[in-house]
């Protein structure tokens, strides 16, 4: 990565000649970090550009920096040694050579890359290991001489149309792996390419070079959304299905389709024919040039995030095959008779042989460190390593109508973070020894299902196949009760609301006052209440949040049992949406059964709120440290915040009169937050006069929310 504010690559004016041709006129290219591509037509420089950087063509004038150090001048060897890995267009293989010979001779001990890593990338390249480069498909060639680059470790890899050729399965695999690349963030790279599709989909911005120059840098998601700039800049004509669908769409309502037409312009680049020698035209020229016409065909619309109602999804089954084979597959084929698409995902960490349709090689390369970080040698790093990359893989699948699993402890543990991590709705249930005992580890705020294994999930047998039948059949009720039911034609947005007993009349109060326009969503403070608030606002799915009741903080300062992690509030962070919050029930921490209270609080104030909860009153320190936690939190959030502090008590008990009332305690709560909180006109800390079950404090909640929600937010800190 480069230093911060020194781009990885920075080519100026660069000039490069093949004898009177002058193939590079004064290029200037910068890519700070991330994925940058450049495309452009036949002849027009991409490949020299290549070359240049590698030093595999002199530069007549002009210079090439990488991390800020210039290169051009220096040998390829020289270069390579830098930091910059190549992958030519041609491959560039040794015939005689096998797979792995070529990676073992360029493999750096110790990198992030090694040869299992690419391996497991590319599983066929594992397959074909001990086979010569003359004996590989094209597409197979091109693994490997991507994997011969990236065995390097470089700072920068510079690919020259790594698409090229390839069947369409390995395109989309090459894209993934550059997609890959470019979020993980240690390797930057600059790739040349045909593929308009591929180009835009692994980069933000797209370069275009026209005649040996950088013509414009443009938006990529405009470049893939607009067919006739792309026809305009880059000469790409339309495909034949396209001209199909415009055909058909024009032909079945012709005068429908003239009630919606509208105007759009249609570049030109080149008046004339170009040669290598013409210069490039001035954007103003091609602009004013440009022809109005209109489109036959609507622009396509953008593809769904996924949610799980796609129809054509498919159901993973997800499990150790090493361990519980029988039981996957037993899965599997029950949903399989069910009509649906439906594939195991192995996870097993034993490195044993899978007939799984996603073997765990596939699911490995997805850590940070690719396979090399699963498969150690030792059973716990190897599970925890097993357990990133499966949330990892998980999170990049767009076509998954929902999961299914079934194992022990250790199973379940290793299914739920990825499991967790999907959209609030999308079917998933575990099948597991656990689900009978404290299942908030496993299910967190998600909506994941347990179910009791009765027997150990350890073959097949009278149990199992009885509770694993029925397992099979809720997963496929589920997907198809999802799938096919109608969306509603007008929803309310979603906003939710934290409560407990003690805040719970305000917190009906502000539900009222809302629901009209609103549908209001309450969440128990409970520790896993907040979890799945937080999970809901992660997902998109809530348009606003009123954190009345924060009490899971005092319960995470003092042990109590129903408390937040240290990632309360990153979702309001993370959301950008207003957040307005209150002290709700800060003033006490829950415990069990009196009896399970533990020792050091026995000279406490204590509430015995029924035979299984007690409450103990917040100290004035415990106070302090939760009033600078949230108060760290809130200066995180760049939304606009209105945090309000409720001078009259913070629940039913703290009132006067009432066992918990304490000014002092409160008093150290709010000076802890009014410390803490970097006051701005979008960031406040509003002291009221009120109880917070008063009925004028809901209505200037419920005001404050529609203010914020009813016009532009200033998102500014």
């Amino acid at each position: 990565m480069a230093e911060s504010g020194t781009p990885i690559l920075e080519v100026r004016d660069l000039n490069v000649y093949y004898g009177h041709s002058h193939a590079l006129q004064g290029v200037d290219l910068r890519l700070g970090s991330g994925v940058l591509s450049v495309v452009g037509r036949n002849g027009m420089g991409k490949t020299t550009l290549c070359k240049a950087i590698m030093g595999l063509v002199p530069v007549a004038s002009g210079s090439i920096a990488l991390n800020g150090q210039v290169i051009s001048g220096m040998k390829p060897s020289e270069i390579a040694r830098a930091g910059i890995g190549y992958v030519p267009q041609g491959r560039r293989l040794w015939r005689s050579l096998t797979v792995d010979e070529h990676l073992r001779m360029v493999e750096k001990p110790g990198g992030s890359w090694s040869r299992e890593r690419i391996y497991a990338t590319f599983p066929r390249l594992a397959e074909r290991r001990q086979n010569g480069g003359g004996q590989l498909s094209g597409g197979e060639q091109q693994m490997l001489a991507i994997g011969r680059a990236l065995l390097l470790n470089p700072r920068l890899l510079v690919m020259d149309e790594p698409t090229e050729g390839l069947a369409p399965v390995i395109v989309n695999q090459v894209e993934e792996m550059l997609i890959r690349l470019g979020e993980e963030g240690d390797i930057d790279v600059l790739v040349i390419e045909q593929n308009i599709g591929v180009a835009c989909a692994v980069s933000g911005q797209v370069a275009i070079m026209v005649n040996g120059r950088i013509n414009r840098i443009i938006d990529s998601g405009v470049l893939a959304g607009d067919v006739d700039l792309q026809q305009a800049l880059l000469g790409v004509g339309r495909h034949a299905h396209e001209e199909m669908d415009e055909a058909a769409h024009a032909h079945e309502g012709q005068a429908s389709a003239e009630e919606h037409r509208r105007p759009v312009k249609v570049y030109l680049s080149n008046p004339a024919v170009p040669t290598r020698w013409t210069p490039p035209v001035p954007v103003r020229v091609i602009e004013n040039a440009a022809r109005t016409i209109t489109p036959l065909a609507e622009k396509q619309d953008v593809p769904e995030r996924n949610t799980g109602r796609r129809r054509g999804g498919t159901i993973f089954v997800c499990g150790t095959m090493d361990t519980k084979g029988a039981e996957l597959r037993f899965l599997r084929d029950v949903i399989k008779e069910r009509g649906h698409r439906v594939e195991i995902v192995d996870i097993s960490t034993s490195g044993k042989p899978s007939g799984a349709a996603i073997p765990p090689s596939a699911v490995a390369a997805f850590h940070p460190r690719g396979a090399s970080g699963v498969f150690t040698g030792d059973r716990g790093t190897a599970v925890a390593g097993m357990t990133r990359a499966f949330e990892a893989w998980i999170r990049q699948r767009n076509d998954i109508a929902g999961v299914i699993s079934a194992g022990g402890s250790g199973g379940t543990a290793l299914v739920a973070p990825g499991f967790r991590s999907l959209d609030i709705g999308i079917p998933k249930l575990v099948v597991s020894t656990v689900a009978s005992g404290n299942t908030a580890q496993y299910v967190g705020g998600s909506d994941m299902v347990l179910m009791h294994s009765v027997a150990d999930v350890q073959g097949l047998n009278s149990i199992t196949r009885e509770v694993l039948q029925n397992a099979a059949a809720a997963i496929a009720g589920m997907v198809e009760a999802r799938r096919d039911r109608p969306q509603a034609a007008e929803e309310r947005p979603a906003v939710a609301l934290t409560m407990f007993g003690v805040t719970t009349p305000c917190v009906q109060r502000v539900s009222q006052i809302l629901s009209e326009d609103y549908d209001c969503l309450t969440f128990h403070a409970t520790g896993t209440g907040g979890h799945s608030m937080e999970a809901l606002l992660v997902s998109g799915k809530l348009a606003g949040v009123v954190d009345i009741t924060t009490t899971e903080v005092a319960d995470m300062v003092a042990g109590g049992i129903f408390a937040a992690d240290e990632t309360r509030f990153d979702a309001a962070i993370r959301s950008g949406l207003p957040f307005i919050g209150a002290c709700g029930a800060c003033d006490m921490v829950n415990f069990g059964a009196p009896e399970t209270v533990p020792e050091q609080y026995a000279q406490r104030l204590f509430y015995k709120h029924n035979p299984q909860i007690t409450l103990m009153r917040t100290t004035p320190e415990e106070n302090r440290a939760i009033g600078r936690f949230i108060g760290e939190k809130i200066n995180r959030i760049t939304a606009p915040v209105r945090f309000f502090l409720n001078e009259g008590g913070i629940s039913a008990l703290d009132a006067p009169g009432q066992p918990f009332w304490d000014p002092e305690a409160d008093k150290a709560l709010f000076g802890a937050l009014e410390e803490t909180v970097r006051h701005t006109a979008n960031r406040q800390l509003v002291r009221v006069p009120n109880h917070i079950n008063d009925p004028e404090f809901a209505d200037l909640l419920a005001r404050t929310f529609r203010s914020f929600h009813s016009q532009p937010m200033n998102r500014s800190a």
